[in-house]
């Protein structure tokens, strides 16, 4: 998971700093949260005219669990023709000098970047925003753990530090390091800053129930400026189907619409299994925030509102998007059982009947810059009593059906779904027949194009997973859609009066979404030679293994390692989402040099490739255990900003910037079928790797930025494919002696 996004910050309680010298002399990032207090005493504005000030920062976060430990014992192409072709597109996306540039110069949620200092003397007036309306835990067998559940930890000092060079020497040269080293032990000697920061750190971790939650939803998710498209929201490919015309697209549709009905039962009346680590109940606080949620856009920062089962009104429809027109479609009946699909499938007939023709496209401007759909969304649309009405329905609706129109299928179908998954196509295409802000959002293409979108705020991969995985079985075992002579309630058609100004921004967004488009390099692919079973069989970790894999690719393409990012649960614990799995460390840098070196014997390749994977092993076991130093490190820094001090010379040193700028930013999303999670890269020179291991084979979605002239993602493939060959072969060789 890794990150993108624009943070106002403020110092918690204390006074602001106020001897910085320039904006030039703030190259670093500040990504903590406003705070969020009526009372200017708190705010240290009391008998003094001091200015506040606040930072707009840019970060990026994608976390999608990809770690899975209970598995088993050991944890588990371009679209142009030339390159000509290319360089054209490149420089006519340089020279489109957008706002939204600031987009492709990302670092991770802490690392050193440029800040905008605003002032904001108003700062102290701002009422505490609201995150995660209505989403309180009920009582029951589901959530009858989480009060046992233990709180995050903050890991030692010393441990962190001491972690944090091990894992950066294969990043930098050795003059570099010597830097390094000096400042962290500057930082972590007896009764220096480190020790004072951690005090603090610890202090609020005795505080809340998480010490990281609200630094983090607000950081990686709702201080996000830029489009959540291609950035934030991922989307999921499921295995695609053959529809023979109209009609079998609804009724997949209904089934899929009376699946997921089914799974939300499970979760009102609390009979989803409990997830497990072995033997340890995991926090299940993600699951309550899937359904009738959705994203507020707002001017410098959005909220999340869930309408959950003590809202005042209990939401009971869903909404269905056709040709870009909204209708609302209650889908239970009045003694709130859920609607058959042949009910569902009566209603879906009716929306397509009254929307023959493409409208224009309102949805597309979800798709924007989160300021300027701010604005829209509140100074706009909602000022307008019908655009009110309907986009409250949008907003408390139970989840979205997107019923899209077939696209220009590229060669490879499976590279054609992931674009249509994480962006629609392009304002000619999908792109406006979708609610990006919508938590979740499930399509179904005439063209066979099955999958969901979810804002990524709300949860990590494994509710998504599970919840899809549930609906894929049930339209697998449901029997054939009927036609029906019961007439249920008639679908309403949500409308919208658009202004002049409201047009102008849906032109705008339009604009911007394509050159997005345009910039992306996706490239699905699936590894067929083996799975998940290779690896067990040489008793490694199949997810260690994988990672090994894609450092070896790395390092075949571009000679050097490079900083790589992994997602990490901490679900153990009370409110825990993600921390970071560095798969990039000395043993894998000596592995992947030695598989370029023909003089070491393949017996003591071996020995390295074991040794690399164990050591992941052994990283993402303490990461998963609360012991990861990302997390750690990134709330020392905020807990110093909180505290109105100078952001510590080891974070604004060379060789953290590097640590925090991942190349490679990866993710395990495993499910039971051949479903593939989408997102993008986290920095304008890296990848996104997300990977699906089945037990024959292996699937991978990879993306890149056609921008960038040190990327290809045919390339990498076709390097990771290689990877994946070597590595099988080296073992079997060496079994065979």
């Amino acid at each position: 998971m890794n990150i993108s996004l624009s943070v106002s910050c403020l110092a918690w309680g204390h006074d602001p700093p106020t001897s910085w010298e320039s904006a030039e002399s703030l190259k670093l990032i500040l990504p903590t949260c406003l705070c969020v207090c009526s009372d200017p005493n708190q705010l240290g504005l009391r008998n003094h005219k001091k200015t506040i000030m606040a930072f707009s920062v840019t970060t990026r976060s994608h976390s999608y669990e990809s770690y899975d430990a209970t598995e088993d014992s050991v944890f588990e192409p371009s679209d142009f023709a030339d390159s000509s072709d290319q360089n054209c597109m490149r420089q006519e996306l340089v020279d489109q000098k957008s706002r939204r540039h600031k987009r492709f110069v990302r670092r991770h949620s802490y690392s050193p970047y440029e800040v905008k200092v605003k002032t904001l003397a108003h700062h102290h007036q701002w009422k505490a925003p609201e995150f995660f309306r209505g989403a309180k835990l009920p009582p029951g067998r589901m959530v009858a753990h989480q009060s046992s559940l233990p709180r995050l930890p903050v890991p030692n000092l010393a441990q962190t530090l001491q972690k944090y060079l091990k894992v950066v020497r294969p990043l930098v040269d050795d003059i570099a390091f010597q830097k390094t080293k000096q400042l962290v032990e500057e930082f972590g000697k007896p009764g220096g800053l480190g020790e004072s920061l951690q005090s603090k750190l610890q202090s609020r971790a005795q505080e809340r129930q998480n010490w990281l939650d609200d630094w983090w939803l607000h950081m990686a998710y709702l201080d996000y400026r830029d489009s959540v498209v291609i950035h934030v929201s991922p989307g999921i490919v499921c295995p695609p189907q053959d529809f023979n015309g109209k009609q079998e697209q609804l009724q997949f549709a209904a089934k899929l619409v009376a699946g997921v009905l089914d799974y939300k039962v499970q979760i009102d009346d609390q009979s989803v299994p409990i997830d497990k680590l072995r033997t340890r109940p995991l926090c299940m606080d993600q699951y309550y925030k899937l359904f009738s949620a959705c994203r507020l856009p707002g001017e410098q920062r959005d909220q999340v509102v869930v309408y959950g089962p003590d809202c005042g009104v209990r939401p009971r429809h869903i909404v269905v998007v056709h040709n870009n027109q909204f209708f609302s479609l209650d889908v239970y009946d009045n003694n709130w059982k859920p609607l058959s699909p042949d009910l569902i499938h009566a209603q879906l007939q009716r929306v397509v009947c009254q929307s023959k023709h493409p409208s224009v496209p309102v949805g597309i401007l979800t798709t924007e810059n989160r300021d300027t759909w701010g604005m829209v969304y509140n100074q706009a649309l909602k000022k307008d009593k019908t655009n009110k009405l309907s986009l409250e329905a949008i907003n408390r609706s139970i989840f979205m059906l997107c019923l899209d129109q077939e696209t220009v299928r590229e060669k490879d179908r499976w590279t054609s779904m992931g674009h249509q998954l994480m962006h629609g196509g392009g304002s000619q295409h999908n792109s406006g027949n979708r609610w990006f802000d919508k938590t979740l959002q499930f399509t179904v293409g005439t063209d066979g194009a099955v999958g969901i979108v979810y804002e990524h705020s709300a949860a990590e991969g494994p509710p998504i997973i599970a919840l899809l995985d549930h609906m894929l079985d049930y339209c697998s075992q449901s029997p054939a859609v009927k036609e029906t002579s019961v007439h249920p309630k008639e679908p309403e058609r949500l409308l919208f009066s658009l202004n002049n100004s409201v047009l102008e921004a849906i032109d705008n967004a339009k604009k911007s979404l394509d050159m997005q488009v345009r910039d992306l390099d996706l490239h699905l692919v699936t590894f067929k030679t083996y799975g998940k079973d290779f690896p067990k069989s040489q008793r490694l970790s199949p997810d260690s293994y994988i990672q090994i894999a894609m450092q070896l690719a790395y390092y075949e393409v571009n000679k050097v390692a490079c900083a790589t990012y992994e997602s990490g649960s901490t679900r153990m614990f009370h409110l825990g989402r993600t921390d970071t799995i560095r798969s990039a460390s000395v043993e894998s840098l000596k592995f992947c040099q030695a598989m370029q070196d023909s003089s070491i014997q393949p017996s003591e390749k071996v020995a390295l490739l074991r040794r690399a994977v164990e050591g992941h092993k052994r990283y993402a076991q303490e990461t998963v255990s609360g012991q990861g130093i990302d997390r750690h490190l990134l709330g020392l820094k905020l807990i110093a900003v909180e505290a109105g001090l100078d952001v510590p010379d080891l974070f604004e040193d060379s060789t953290y910037e590097q640590a925090v700028h991942f190349k490679l930013s990866t993710s395990q999303v495993p499910s039971k079928y051949d479903s593939l999670l989408c997102f993008g890269p986290v920095v304008p020179d890296g990848y996104g790797i997300c990977y699906n291991p089945a037990e024959d084979h292996l699937n991978f979605c990879i993306s890149a930025f056609n921008r960038s002239r040190e990327t290809d993602t045919v390339k990498l493939a076709t390097a990771l494919n290689q990877s994946l060959l070597d590595m099988q072969e080296l073992l079997q060789t060496q079994a065979k002696l």
